[in-house]
């Protein structure tokens, strides 16, 4: 499979070229290993920063944080009958009582049709003190659209999903994750709030007077939450999320071969969900399932009805193909001073083609 790397080469070069990233890691595998992996460009614009690296090179994985911490760790908890999809979000969060609440469940919290607003404005988030306040906003907020009735993509939806973690494990979101999602799997550099010694080592998403911020989450809400938030925080690399891949095309067992859940739960989570078919833009639980709601799908054209993925606003992706055994990671900071006018659609282009190059490969290989 790994015949085409000429290819992946020049689609991911292409972003460089065109400024819509300084650096990237790409990485394909499959459930059993890994076919293509690589490194482009520099952490920043100049020559002389560090080069991206598959094996080191932490990225801030953004929205992505939603589907690989999250959703996972919810998956745990459905596995161990603790958490009900179909439940009121108030019979886990009493406090979420406003107008309209009674009839959101969790499964409208994971498949965004909650009828909750996207996120909140960032004047109204500078105004909180802390991240007390911000969980006592969002538990305050009520639908804007009645529930279940379109997709709308909300970070709000995963706060609360968070903090129903928080309560069910009686753990910390960051050390429910860690312990029964990050470790079992060996994904030993991922991690929330990464120390300032790593930031070396960590893809900048911004500049502070002309300095790069990196090892900084770069989400304005998982920021006011410190570091940790069900919406965004967790930062990793190339390889370690091919691991988590291949955990899922594992149907959720460990490296060692036990089980960290159910076959048919992930099964359960990965499916397009009837109950967001609600619009032009397709869900599963906390995953984005396929034909996605873009132009230009992050997902390409090839990749197989039973696709899921998500992305990152800082640059990151990940798209699997449970029918292919396939998964395509692509981390950039394209959130650092990016050079194109418009970065983010020749991102999405390039993930699209490499996708697709990804697939034809696949098939050539069989």
């Amino acid at each position: 499979m790994c015949g085409d790397s000429t290819r992946y080469d020049s689609i991911v070069l292409s972003g460089i070229r065109q400024g819509a990233y300084p650096g990237a890691v790409l990485v394909i595998g499959r459930r059993d290993g890994i076919v293509y992996e690589k490194g482009y460009g520099h952490l920043t614009w100049s020559p002389s920063a560090p080069a991206d690296r598959p094996d080191s090179t932490l990225f801030d994985l953004a929205s992505l944080t939603k589907a690989v911490a999250t959703t996972t760790a919810a998956m745990i908890l459905v596995d161990r009958g603790k958490l009900k999809l179909d439940e009121p979000v108030a019979t886990y969060l009493p406090e979420f009582n406003g107008k309209g609440t009674a009839a959101i469940t969790v499964r409208m919290l994971l498949t965004h049709t909650s009828g909750l607003r996207g996120d909140l404005p960032v004047p109204e988030l500078k105004a909180l003190p802390d991240g007390a306040a911000l969980l006592r906003t969002v538990l305050a907020e009520t639908p804007r659209t009645a529930p279940g009735s379109r997709v709308v993509y909300s970070d709000l939806n995963f706060v609360l999903v968070g903090e129903i973690i928080h309560r069910l494990s009686g753990e910390p979101l960051d050390q429910f994750v860690t312990s029964e999602v990050i470790n079992p799997l060996g994904l030993a550099q991922t991690r929330y709030r990464p120390p300032s010694q790593l930031a070396r080592r960590t893809a900048p998403t911004g500049l502070w007077h002309g300095h790069p911020v990196a090892a900084v989450v770069n989400d304005p809400t998982a920021a006011k939450a410190g570091g940790v938030s069900g919406n965004a925080g967790l930062f990793s690399t190339g390889e370690d999320l091919a691991r988590f891949a291949q955990f899922l095309l594992r149907g959720g067992t460990c490296p060692d071969g036990r089980p960290l859940v159910s076959q048919a739960t992930v099964r359960l989570f990965t499916t397009r969900s009837p109950q967001a078919d609600v619009g032009p833009d397709h869900r599963a639980l906390g995953w984005q399932a396929v034909p996605t709601d873009e132009e230009v799908s992050s997902a390409g054209t090839l990749f197989g009805p039973r696709s899921f993925g998500h992305t990152g606003w800082t640059g990151t992706s990940l798209w699997i193909d449970p029918d292919r055994d396939l998964f395509v990671i692509l981390l950039t900071n394209r959130a650092f001073a990016p050079r194109a006018r418009k970065p983010f659609t020749v991102l999405k282009t390039v993930r699209g083609r490499l996708a697709d190059a990804a697939a034809r490969e696949s098939d050539r290989a069989r």
